[in-house]
């Protein structure tokens, strides 16, 4: 699978962590039937260690099909390792035994964004938002993604944004770079509109929204 990190050069160095993943390791040596496997399979995919943290979702969920904790947690790591495809089928598998699930309407959102489908992006965002009135990263990205909302202004400079012809993503790219993320963002979406392929564009989004939010969920 593209993407995937091995164990052999997992990303971290906090020994707090690393005694964590011990722990579990353990424990989950000592009993293969426990549910700690997704503990674990998490732990994995916040250090890197992308598909260890896939098999071990798979091989549980095969013993616990119902486990959903584990099923988004291997949509988490499937999303992390940027196979879209698989992510998608574990988030609908969630939400076909629980179509209100706010977090997972999220995570469906950044696939359907990932995929350059942002009216699809925005329908899971009104969702998850609808669910989850506090998740503030959605409602950033709803803002964001929404049709003409990047709050462009007014002025000149507003003026240039609105035109078509500066609708490139080299200017996005320079709205970036000056800091103007909600315009970037704003370029970025009238873009993958007109070609949800483009992947400049749909990376050049992905740096808009990191900007905004300003974190990472984990």
């Amino acid at each position: 699978m593209d993407g995937l990190t091995s164990s052999k050069a997992a990303p971290y160095d906090d020994p707090a962590t690393a005694l964590l993943i011990r722990r579990y390791e353990e424990r989950l040596a000592r009993d293969p039937a426990s549910l700690s496997f997704a503990t674990l399979a998490d732990l994995y995919r916040k250090v890197g260690r992308i598909a260890e943290a896939i098999a071990l979702c798979r091989d549980g969920l095969r013993r616990v099909p119902h486990y959903t904790t584990a099923r988004l947690i291997l949509a988490k790591t499937l999303l992390a390792g940027g196979d879209l495809v698989a992510a998608r089928g574990a988030l609908d598998a969630i939400l076909e035994g629980n179509p209100n699930d706010a977090e997972c309407h999220r995570l469906l959102a950044e696939v359907d964004r990932r995929r350059g489908d942002l009216e699809a992006s925005v329908g899971h965002l009104q969702t998850a938002v609808r669910l989850d009135p506090g998740d503030r990263d959605a409602k950033t990205a709803l803002r964001l993604l929404r049709p003409g909302a990047g709050g462009i202004p007014e002025g000149g400079l507003g003026r240039v944004l609105r035109d078509d012809v500066f609708a490139t993503a080299t200017f996005g790219a320079a709205c970036l770079e000056q800091g103007l993320v909600e315009e970037a963002a704003d370029i970025f979406g009238r873009l993958l509109r007109k070609d949800p392929a483009n992947q400049r564009a749909r990376d050049g989004l992905e740096q808009a929204l990191r900007a905004k939010s300003g974190r990472r969920r984990g």
